[in-house]
């Protein structure tokens, strides 16, 4: 899966009067020059902003370079109606660089902005550091990443085949809110015409070959394999068509091994599949997805390990091949309870996590982050077992979950990316909770 660009508007605004205003232009080079290295996008606007003229023309480049969020350095004192009219032109969030200097007023003129942008309920974060530091640019990269993720899920559609598990209300979809809220739209699929689909189609055999070259050992019958490679086929066609970013399935109990290989290969090409007719999930793995360009692992909350101070995590086998251990380990099986069709069975790598798990509320949505360490585990369940290390007390972390009324879905991810969820969820309106 390849790394999307993140689309970065720079601009520099000065009041000419000021001292400072005469080196707006140098500041913005060598800014350029600093993101340069990095994986944005950079769209600069290459004269000082210090009219309004200056302000629409600036916002309407950034507009029509679609990007995600505009970063605007302060040379000097600056008249807070420059940024404002920028943004009428192209409302995006804003990343306020105020620079040190005793005679600029750099660092006034970025807290009246920043008052404005607070009042009018603006997404942005302002940073008052040297040009060249290394921790303005780690907060730069991370707000453009959350940027771009608002972004897209203002423009992405969720697709939902079947239904939700019976008794697993905390799943239920909150239509309206998650449409105000983070900008995603359901799209149904016909469980009848998907499987009428499926049933239609000629099997991949050359396909069936290329997956099970990458794996170690597969016990599912021939029959199941194949029938597992028409879903695939069927799926992808169905998300191309109705251009799909993530699709929850309520694969419990009909569809249990007739979907987990689907699931498995189109998360590693960066489209996350839900179990359980799990919408909110789906969200989730899509916000993770696209933070990292990663494949993300589909989990239930199962059961603590005390003397590791870890709780294991588990679906029945949909990940992506990329989250096993080692690709040798991978065994294509039936599915648990049911033993019949295919899932992909490994243990998960080791490494820094990060497991979020979002749920309706009344009239909104909240969103949980936990943070811990992978540890290397045995096939304690049969799935993708995920062994996650706490700072915290493992007791902690249950009490936490219960007090804050969680699901037991928890999609998780490699890296530690606590602070861009945080910058999401402050851009979007939602609640954001984490444990200590």
């Amino acid at each position: 899966m390849e790394h999307s660009s993140i689309r970065l508007g720079l601009a520099i605004v000065a009041s000419p009067l000021e001292v400072g205003a005469d080196k707006a232009s140098i500041l913005l080079e060598e800014l350029q020059a600093i993101l340069n290295k990095t994986h944005l996008e950079l769209y600069p606007y290459h004269q000082p902003v210090n009219s309004p003229k200056d302000a629409i023309n600036a916002g309407k480049m950034f507009y029509d370079k679609r990007v995600y969020a505009i970063c605007v350095i302060s040379a000097s004192w600056f008249e807070d109606y420059l940024v404002l009219d920028m943004l009428e032109e192209c409302d995006v969030p804003i990343i306020v660089r105020g620079l040190p200097g005793m005679e600029t007023g750099s660092l006034c003129g970025t807290q009246q902005l920043g008052f404005m942008l607070r009042q009018l309920c603006k997404p942005h974060i302002v940073i008052y550091d040297e040009l060249n530091s290394e921790l303005a640019l780690k907060q730069v990269m991370e707000y453009s990443s959350a940027s771009m993720v608002r972004y897209r899920l203002r423009r992405s559609r969720i697709g939902y085949l079947g239904h939700r598990v019976e008794g697993m209300t905390e799943t239920t979809v909150h239509e309206l809110a998650l449409k105000k809220i983070f900008g995603s739209r359901v799209v149904s699929i016909d469980t009848s015409v998907f499987l009428e689909n499926v049933s239609s189609l000629i099997p991949d055999a050359e396909k069936w070959i290329e997956i099970k070259n990458q794996v170690g050992k597969v016990i599912s019958k021939d029959e199941d394999c194949l029938k597992s490679m028409n879903v695939y086929a069927t799926l992808k066609s169905i998300i191309e068509e109705k251009m799909l970013d993530a699709v929850a399935i309520g694969c419990y109990p009909h569809l249990m091994g007739k979907v987990c290989l689907s699931a498995s290969l189109l998360g590693e090409e960066g489209i996350p599949i839900a179990c359980e007719g799990d919408v909110n999930g789906a969200l989730g793995m899509m916000i993770l997805s696209w933070l990292t360009s990663e494949p993300v692992h589909n989990t239930d909350l199962l059961n603590p390990i005390p003397e590791d101070n870890a709780i294991v995590f588990s679906h029945c086998g949909s990940g992506g091949f990329s989250l096993a251990k080692s690709k040798n380990e991978i065994t294509l099986a039936p599915v648990r309870l049911m033993d019949r069709g295919l899932c992909c069975l490994f243990t998960a790598k080791p490494g820094d996590v990060t497991l979020l798990n979002i749920v309706p509320t009344i009239d909104s949505y909240k969103i949980a982050v936990l943070e811990g360490v992978a540890l290397e585990t045995d096939m304690v369940f049969p799935g993708n077992p995920l062994k996650v290390q706490f700072k915290s007390d493992y007791r902690n972390i249950l009490s936490w979950i219960i007090d804050e009324g969680l699901g037991h879905h928890w999609m998780a991810v490699y890296g530690l990316h606590k602070d861009k969820i945080a910058d999401l969820a402050s851009m979007v309106g939602c609640e954001m909770i984490c444990s200590a």
